[in-house]
Protein backbone atom coordinates (compact mmCIF):
# COMPACT_ATOMS: atom_id res chain seq x y z
CA UNK A 1 0.00 0.00 0.00
CA UNK A 2 1.58 3.45 -0.70
CA UNK A 3 2.40 6.04 1.86
CA UNK A 4 -0.40 8.02 0.97
CA UNK A 5 -3.20 5.42 1.25
CA UNK A 6 -1.40 4.12 4.62
CA UNK A 7 -2.10 7.13 6.16
CA UNK A 8 -5.36 8.41 4.80
CA UNK A 9 -6.43 4.46 6.34
CA UNK A 10 -5.15 5.18 9.75
CA UNK A 11 -6.51 8.82 10.33
CA UNK A 12 -9.94 7.47 9.25
CA UNK A 13 -8.68 4.60 12.15
CA UNK A 14 -8.15 7.09 14.12
CA UNK A 15 -11.29 9.28 14.00
CA UNK A 16 -13.46 5.89 14.17
CA UNK A 17 -11.74 5.05 17.14
CA UNK A 18 -12.09 8.73 18.84
CA UNK A 19 -15.80 8.41 17.83
CA UNK A 20 -15.96 5.20 19.89
CA UNK A 21 -14.27 6.62 23.18
CA UNK A 22 -16.50 9.87 22.77
CA UNK A 23 -19.38 7.64 22.90
CA UNK A 24 -18.22 5.84 25.74
CA UNK A 25 -17.28 8.57 27.88
CA UNK A 26 -19.82 10.80 27.15
CA UNK A 27 -22.97 8.28 27.06
CA UNK A 28 -22.24 5.20 28.39
CA UNK A 29 -19.91 5.64 31.43
CA UNK A 30 -22.76 8.30 32.96
CA UNK A 31 -25.75 6.18 31.98
CA UNK A 32 -24.31 2.87 33.61
CA UNK A 33 -25.86 0.62 31.41
CA UNK A 34 -23.50 -2.13 30.67
CA UNK A 35 -24.28 -2.21 26.82
CA UNK A 36 -22.34 -5.04 25.41
CA UNK A 37 -18.85 -4.04 25.25
CA UNK A 38 -15.16 -4.43 26.85
CA UNK A 39 -15.48 -0.66 28.37
CA UNK A 40 -19.39 -1.47 29.38
CA UNK A 41 -17.75 -4.60 31.49
CA UNK A 42 -15.10 -2.01 32.52
CA UNK A 43 -17.74 0.69 34.02
CA UNK A 44 -19.30 -2.21 35.62
CA UNK A 45 -16.03 -3.62 37.55
CA UNK A 46 -15.33 -0.21 38.36
CA UNK A 47 -17.58 -0.21 41.65
CA UNK A 48 -15.46 -3.08 42.86
CA UNK A 49 -11.67 -1.69 41.95
CA UNK A 50 -10.38 1.24 42.33
CA UNK A 51 -8.71 2.21 38.78
CA UNK A 52 -9.06 4.75 36.14
CA UNK A 53 -11.88 3.38 33.25
CA UNK A 54 -8.93 4.02 30.84
CA UNK A 55 -6.58 1.80 32.85
CA UNK A 56 -8.56 -1.40 33.08
CA UNK A 57 -9.95 -1.00 29.12
CA UNK A 58 -6.22 -1.06 28.34
CA UNK A 59 -5.58 -4.12 30.47
CA UNK A 60 -9.01 -6.13 28.91
CA UNK A 61 -8.38 -4.90 25.37
CA UNK A 62 -4.11 -6.32 26.06
CA UNK A 63 -5.56 -9.92 26.66
CA UNK A 64 -8.13 -10.08 24.06
CA UNK A 65 -5.62 -8.51 21.54
CA UNK A 66 -3.27 -11.45 22.17
CA UNK A 67 -6.01 -13.83 21.09
CA UNK A 68 -6.99 -12.04 18.11
CA UNK A 69 -3.50 -12.22 16.50
CA UNK A 70 -3.94 -16.16 17.28
CA UNK A 71 -7.56 -16.10 15.14
CA UNK A 72 -7.94 -13.05 12.94
CA UNK A 73 -4.94 -12.82 11.28
CA UNK A 74 -1.93 -10.30 11.82
CA UNK A 75 -3.23 -7.34 9.54
CA UNK A 76 -6.43 -6.96 11.69
CA UNK A 77 -4.45 -7.50 14.52
CA UNK A 78 -1.91 -4.88 13.60
CA UNK A 79 -4.79 -2.76 13.47
CA UNK A 80 -6.00 -3.48 16.06
CA UNK A 81 -2.80 -2.80 18.42
CA UNK A 82 -2.98 0.85 17.11
CA UNK A 83 -6.58 1.27 17.92
CA UNK A 84 -6.67 -0.79 21.77
CA UNK A 85 -3.46 1.69 22.65
CA UNK A 86 -5.38 4.36 21.11
CA UNK A 87 -8.67 3.95 22.77
CA UNK A 88 -7.27 4.33 26.28
CA UNK A 89 -5.28 7.61 25.62
CA UNK A 90 -8.38 8.94 24.59
CA UNK A 91 -10.44 8.03 27.80
CA UNK A 92 -7.29 9.24 29.93
CA UNK A 93 -7.61 12.43 27.71
CA UNK A 94 -11.00 13.19 28.19
CA UNK A 95 -10.94 12.17 31.98
CA UNK A 96 -8.24 14.73 32.41
CA UNK A 97 -10.32 17.55 29.99
CA UNK A 98 -13.69 16.38 31.49
CA UNK A 99 -13.45 15.27 34.80
CA UNK A 100 -16.96 14.01 36.58
CA UNK A 101 -18.59 13.80 33.83
CA UNK A 102 -22.56 13.75 34.28
CA UNK A 103 -25.17 12.61 31.97
CA UNK A 104 -25.70 14.79 29.35
CA UNK A 105 -29.46 13.95 28.79
CA UNK A 106 -29.67 13.35 32.93
CA UNK A 107 -31.87 10.28 31.93
CA UNK A 108 -30.25 6.62 31.74
CA UNK A 109 -32.13 5.47 28.40
CA UNK A 110 -31.55 8.66 26.69
CA UNK A 111 -27.69 8.24 27.26
CA UNK A 112 -28.04 4.47 26.17
CA UNK A 113 -29.97 5.60 23.12
CA UNK A 114 -27.14 8.02 22.19
CA UNK A 115 -24.82 6.05 22.92
CA UNK A 116 -25.55 3.06 20.54
CA UNK A 117 -25.75 5.64 17.56
CA UNK A 118 -22.64 7.62 18.10
CA UNK A 119 -20.93 4.08 18.86
CA UNK A 120 -21.94 2.07 15.64
CA UNK A 121 -20.75 5.11 13.63
CA UNK A 122 -17.12 4.70 15.18
CA UNK A 123 -17.53 0.98 14.73
CA UNK A 124 -18.64 0.94 11.10
CA UNK A 125 -15.50 2.99 9.92
CA UNK A 126 -13.48 0.72 11.88
CA UNK A 127 -14.75 -2.57 11.05
CA UNK A 128 -14.77 -1.77 7.04
CA UNK A 129 -11.35 -0.93 7.49
CA UNK A 130 -10.61 -4.55 8.95
CA UNK A 131 -9.59 -2.65 12.39
CA UNK A 132 -11.23 -2.95 15.59
CA UNK A 133 -11.31 -0.96 18.24
CA UNK A 134 -10.13 -3.77 20.90
CA UNK A 135 -12.49 -5.49 23.64
CA UNK A 136 -15.60 -7.35 22.39
CA UNK A 137 -15.35 -6.21 18.63
CA UNK A 138 -12.43 -8.93 18.43
CA UNK A 139 -14.69 -11.41 19.35
CA UNK A 140 -17.25 -10.56 16.87
CA UNK A 141 -14.89 -10.58 14.31
CA UNK A 142 -13.92 -14.17 15.56
CA UNK A 143 -17.70 -15.45 15.19
CA UNK A 144 -17.75 -13.78 11.83
CA UNK A 145 -14.68 -15.39 10.30
CA UNK A 146 -15.12 -18.93 11.82
CA UNK A 147 -19.04 -19.14 11.97
CA UNK A 148 -20.14 -16.72 9.52
CA UNK A 149 -22.32 -14.91 11.54
CA UNK A 150 -23.35 -11.44 10.53
CA UNK A 151 -20.93 -8.80 12.62
CA UNK A 152 -23.53 -6.74 13.85
CA UNK A 153 -25.30 -10.42 15.38
CA UNK A 154 -21.88 -11.39 16.33
CA UNK A 155 -21.70 -8.00 18.48
CA UNK A 156 -25.08 -8.90 20.14
CA UNK A 157 -23.86 -12.58 21.26
CA UNK A 158 -20.43 -11.80 22.42
CA UNK A 159 -22.42 -8.44 24.24
CA UNK A 160 -25.24 -10.02 25.65
CA UNK A 161 -23.13 -12.43 27.61
CA UNK A 162 -21.51 -8.96 29.35
CA UNK A 163 -24.53 -7.36 29.30
CA UNK A 164 -26.04 -9.95 31.84
CA UNK A 165 -23.40 -9.47 34.35
CA UNK A 166 -24.77 -6.31 35.13
CA UNK A 167 -26.99 -8.01 37.35
CA UNK A 168 -23.74 -8.42 40.14
CA UNK A 169 -23.36 -4.66 40.67
CA UNK A 170 -26.97 -2.50 39.93
CA UNK A 171 -30.76 -2.45 40.12
CA UNK A 172 -32.97 -4.34 37.46
CA UNK A 173 -34.08 -0.83 35.59
CA UNK A 174 -30.24 -0.92 34.76
CA UNK A 175 -29.73 -4.34 34.11
CA UNK A 176 -32.81 -4.67 31.44
CA UNK A 177 -31.62 -1.27 29.79
CA UNK A 178 -28.20 -3.24 29.36
CA UNK A 179 -29.95 -6.10 27.76
CA UNK A 180 -32.13 -3.73 25.62
CA UNK A 181 -29.14 -1.76 24.45
CA UNK A 182 -27.06 -4.36 23.78
CA UNK A 183 -29.47 -5.83 20.84
CA UNK A 184 -30.30 -2.09 19.56
CA UNK A 185 -26.77 -2.14 19.06
CA UNK A 186 -26.07 -4.84 16.80
CA UNK A 187 -29.27 -4.03 14.89
CA UNK A 188 -27.78 -0.47 13.96
CA UNK A 189 -23.88 -1.45 13.65
CA UNK A 190 -25.81 -4.21 11.40
CA UNK A 191 -27.57 -0.99 9.40
CA UNK A 192 -24.28 0.87 9.33
CA UNK A 193 -22.45 -1.92 8.05
CA UNK A 194 -24.53 -2.75 5.36
CA UNK A 195 -24.80 0.73 4.38
CA UNK A 196 -20.94 0.51 3.52
CA UNK A 197 -20.47 -2.73 2.08
CA UNK A 198 -24.18 -2.61 -0.03
CA UNK A 199 -22.96 -3.40 -3.88
CA UNK A 200 -24.96 -3.55 -7.00
CA UNK A 201 -25.03 -6.54 -9.43
CA UNK A 202 -25.68 -4.61 -12.73
CA UNK A 203 -26.24 -6.87 -15.84
CA UNK A 204 -26.06 -4.61 -19.14
CA UNK A 205 -27.47 -5.58 -22.92
CA UNK A 206 -25.95 -3.00 -24.80
CA UNK A 207 -25.39 -1.69 -28.56
CA UNK A 208 -21.95 -0.27 -27.28
CA UNK A 209 -20.56 -3.67 -25.90
CA UNK A 210 -16.79 -3.06 -26.39
CA UNK A 211 -17.22 0.70 -25.69
CA UNK A 212 -18.89 -0.13 -22.74
CA UNK A 213 -16.16 -3.22 -21.57
CA UNK A 214 -13.58 -0.39 -22.44
CA UNK A 215 -15.56 2.04 -20.03
CA UNK A 216 -15.45 -0.44 -17.06
CA UNK A 217 -11.90 -1.77 -17.51
CA UNK A 218 -9.92 1.08 -18.13
CA UNK A 219 -11.91 3.99 -16.54
CA UNK A 220 -13.60 2.36 -13.29
CA UNK A 221 -11.24 -0.73 -13.08
CA UNK A 222 -14.04 -2.73 -13.22
CA UNK A 223 -14.37 -6.78 -13.93
CA UNK A 224 -16.81 -7.90 -15.91
CA UNK A 225 -18.57 -11.09 -16.66
CA UNK A 226 -20.07 -11.91 -20.22
CA UNK A 227 -22.84 -14.13 -21.21
CA UNK A 228 -24.74 -14.93 -24.19
CA UNK A 229 -28.17 -14.68 -23.86
CA UNK A 230 -31.23 -15.18 -26.46
CA UNK A 231 -33.72 -13.33 -26.81
CA UNK A 232 -37.46 -15.35 -26.41
CA UNK A 233 -39.27 -13.50 -28.80
CA UNK A 234 -37.20 -13.50 -32.01
CA UNK A 235 -34.37 -15.92 -30.76
CA UNK A 236 -31.71 -13.04 -31.35
CA UNK A 237 -28.73 -13.86 -30.00
CA UNK A 238 -27.45 -10.89 -27.86
CA UNK A 239 -24.16 -10.53 -25.27
CA UNK A 240 -25.13 -9.54 -21.40
CA UNK A 241 -22.30 -7.98 -19.57
CA UNK A 242 -22.56 -8.20 -15.85
CA UNK A 243 -19.94 -6.55 -13.41
CA UNK A 244 -20.68 -5.65 -9.58
CA UNK A 245 -20.07 -1.88 -8.46
CA UNK A 246 -20.27 0.09 -5.35
CA UNK A 247 -22.27 3.05 -4.67
CA UNK A 248 -20.17 6.08 -6.62
CA UNK A 249 -19.12 3.10 -9.34
CA UNK A 250 -22.84 2.93 -9.85
CA UNK A 251 -23.47 5.84 -10.41
CA UNK A 252 -20.42 6.91 -12.62
CA UNK A 253 -21.41 3.54 -14.75
CA UNK A 254 -25.28 4.60 -15.16
CA UNK A 255 -24.39 8.39 -16.16
CA UNK A 256 -21.91 7.04 -18.77
CA UNK A 257 -25.06 4.58 -20.24
CA UNK A 258 -27.27 7.50 -20.50
CA UNK A 259 -25.07 9.59 -22.08
CA UNK A 260 -23.21 7.03 -24.35
CA UNK A 261 -26.29 4.13 -24.96
CA UNK A 262 -29.46 5.50 -23.33
CA UNK A 263 -31.61 2.25 -24.95
CA UNK A 264 -29.22 0.29 -23.31
CA UNK A 265 -31.30 -2.73 -21.39
CA UNK A 266 -30.17 -3.05 -17.99
CA UNK A 267 -31.11 -4.89 -14.38
CA UNK A 268 -30.27 -4.16 -11.42
CA UNK A 269 -29.64 -6.39 -8.13
CA UNK A 270 -28.66 -5.53 -4.53
CA UNK A 271 -25.87 -7.40 -3.61
CA UNK A 272 -25.02 -7.91 0.13
CA UNK A 273 -21.95 -10.03 0.57
CA UNK A 274 -19.26 -10.96 -1.78
CA UNK A 275 -17.54 -14.08 -1.65
CA UNK A 276 -14.05 -14.72 -2.84
CA UNK A 277 -12.59 -18.53 -3.07
CA UNK A 278 -8.70 -18.63 -3.70
CA UNK A 279 -9.07 -21.45 -6.43
CA UNK A 280 -11.30 -19.51 -8.37
CA UNK A 281 -10.18 -17.58 -11.57
CA UNK A 282 -11.99 -14.18 -12.10
CA UNK A 283 -13.70 -13.91 -15.18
Amino acid sequence: MKKGALLQEYAAITLGTLIVSAAVYFFLIPSQVTVGSITGLVVLISNFLPFRISVMTFVLNTLLLILGFFTIGREFGGKTVYTSILMPVFLGALEELFPNQQSLTGDSFLDMIGYIFVVSIGLAILFNLNASSGGLDIIAKILNKYLHIELGKAMTIAGMCTALTSVFAYEPKIVFLSVLGTYLNGVVLDHFILGFNTRKRVCIISEKQEELLRFLTEEMHSGATLYEATGAYNRQKRTEIITIVNRNEYSKLLNWLHREDPNAFVTVYTVGEIIRSNRANPA
